[in-house]
């Protein structure tokens, strides 16, 4: 069953150009990895400190695994560091 994963990041002013640099190269880390469909980067239209990073995979298998991979552990680290604590990952029909 399809996924699609939200996970909303609060990044101060300061760290946006390094932020969004920095998310490109997860974003190319997540693309290279099976099961992978789509991804952006957006930010909110009424908070320029809110971005939402979405992805959307074949299933949470290919989710789970493509988390799991080094080269994505390494991307990731300097993006989720500003992640939200709340739920992102949703199954769609």
């Amino acid at each position: 069953m399809p996924v699609f994963a939200v996970t909303r990041l609060r990044i101060p002013a300061d760290d946006v150009p390094a932020f969004t640099d920095a998310a490109g190269q997860l974003l190319a880390a997540l693309q290279a990895r099976p099961g992978f469909r789509d991804g952006d980067l957006g930010r909110a239209a009424d908070d320029p400190e809110l971005f939402a990073l979405h992805t959307s995979w074949d299933g949470v298998g290919a989710y789970r695994r493509a988390l799991s991979a080094a080269e994505v552990k390494v991307a990731g680290a300097p993006v989720w560091v500003y992640a939200l604590d709340e739920p992102g990952v949703y199954l769609t029909d």
